[in-house]
Formats: C-alpha cells, structure tokens, sequence
C-alpha cells in the first residue's frame, strides 16, 4: 500500500528554521515525482517545490525561492523540506505528494497520492 508520511512541522519563531519530512513506503522514489504544497486558512493548496524521480528539483513559488531547499535520501526513501528564515506568511498545513509520472507539475490535482499533513505555525 502506497503511503505518505509527514513529519517535522511545529511553532516557530520569526527567522527560525525547520526540516519537514517525508516517509514514502509501498513504491521507491526511483520511480515517482514529489510535491511539497502547503494550505493556509481560507486559501487554495499551493504548490512549493518538487523533486522528479531522478532527482532533479523545481520551485514553484517564488515567495520561498532563496528560503526552501528540497532534498532526498534514496535510501532512506524519504524527502525533506529545508525551511529556513521563515516568516508568519509561511504558516500553514504541509503536505507532500507523490506523482507516478516522474516530472514534476505545479497542480495539486497531477499528484495521486498524499500525505496527512503537518501544521507549520510560524509566530512570535
């Protein structure tokens, strides 16, 4: 069974760092594009970044270019999202996504499968 597993969200402070992760099992990342999005409170999914099956990344959103770094560890079947001097703006509910075809797209609706979501709450 293909899951996704969020983990790393969390309150932080103005300027501060976290590292989202996230857990794929059931299918290799060889294999599969994955999609960071985010959703704020009364706003539509956003698409952040993504990283296509051979590795390569795209940024979509230009409010976190220069801030968000995405990675993978093909051993560890797991991505992460580096998020660094984040700002109130960046506060919302996390979530990575997997595409059975391995380039990336920026639309919610090219991804099949997705994770539950991390809160990232970004205040002082």
């Amino acid at each position: 069974q293909l899951q996704l597993v969020e983990s790393g969200g969390g309150l932080v402070q103005p300027g501060g760092s976290l590292r989202l992760s996230c857990a794929a099992s059931g299918f290799t990342l060889d294999y599969y594009a994955i999609g960071w999005f985010r959703q704020a409170p009364g706003k539509e999914r956003e698409g952040i970044s993504c990283i296509s099956s051979s590795g390569g990344g795209t940024k979509f959103a230009d409010s976190v270019k220069g801030r968000f770094t995405l990675s993978r560890d093909t051993a560890k079947n797991t991505v992460y999202l580096q998020m660094n001097s984040l700002k109130p703006e960046d506060t919302a509910i996390y979530y990575c996504a997997a595409r059975n075809v391995g380039l990336c797209v920026s639309l919610p609706s090219g991804y099949e499968y997705w994770g539950q979501g991390t809160q990232v709450t970004v205040s002082s």
